[in-house]
């Protein structure tokens, strides 16, 4: 069996990563073919979040015991919290011949390139800083100095796009969305066209 590739998909906080990483993930061209790996984290639940679905919640304690353990691929504190991947889930989907997505930060996905350099990156980037301040200030869920460091941090991470094979710059989620998807398609060798379109040919 083929084994699966690896894609890790980028960008500061606020810059939209999680949700175009939702939408590829419910388009019937990547069903059953690209499995999200879920992340372990021990900061709160937001609203509407599950565990199992959104992430994998655990307590400081665990998640460092975990990690002492070699639980992870990468682990990496973000803030006041701990995010990690969980390295046989990963393993497990690329075994099967899927293709498993990575949503991470920065950090994260440079170790992750070290181990696995024949991985897939994208990098999802905001059109300005300006645009940034704004999304996390209408998220509701940040402070003042909490906005300040995440702009600070947002910036750093910025000067890591020249490491990442592709980038999509998400002004629009639409035009976004479907620029994500062509770069997979082409990457992973999926054909768009439908059974009529290819009887057309």
């Amino acid at each position: 069996m083929k084994k699966g590739k690896v894609i890790i998909i980028s960008g500061p906080s606020g810059s939209g990563k999680t949700t175009l990483s939702n939408r590829l993930l419910s388009n019937p061209l990547f069903k059953r073919k690209v499995v999200k790996s879920i992340s372990t984290t021990t900061r709160p639940k937001r609203k509407g979040e599950r565990h199992g679905r959104d992430y994998l919640f655990l307590s400081h304690r665990r998640f460092l015991y975990k990690r002492r353990q070699g639980h992870f691929l990468e682990s990496q504190k973000v803030f006041d919290n701990y995010y990690g991947t969980p390295k046989k889930n990963v393993e497990d989907v690329l075994r099967q011949g899927k293709n498993v997505l990575l949503c991470i930060d920065v950090k994260g996905a440079k170790v992750v390139y070290k181990q696995i350099p024949e991985a897939i990156t994208i990098f999802i980037k905001v059109p300005s800083m300006a645009v940034l301040k704004n999304r996390l200030g209408h998220r509701g869920t940040e402070t003042k100095e909490s906005l300040t460091l995440r702009l600070r941090i947002a910036q750093e991470e910025l000067k890591e796009v020249k490491h990442y094979k592709h980038v999509v710059v998400n002004d629009n989620l639409q035009t976004a969305n479907k620029k994500l998807e062509k770069i997979l398609c082409n990457e992973l060798g999926i054909n768009t066209l439908g059974p009529a379109q290819k009887n057309r040919r």
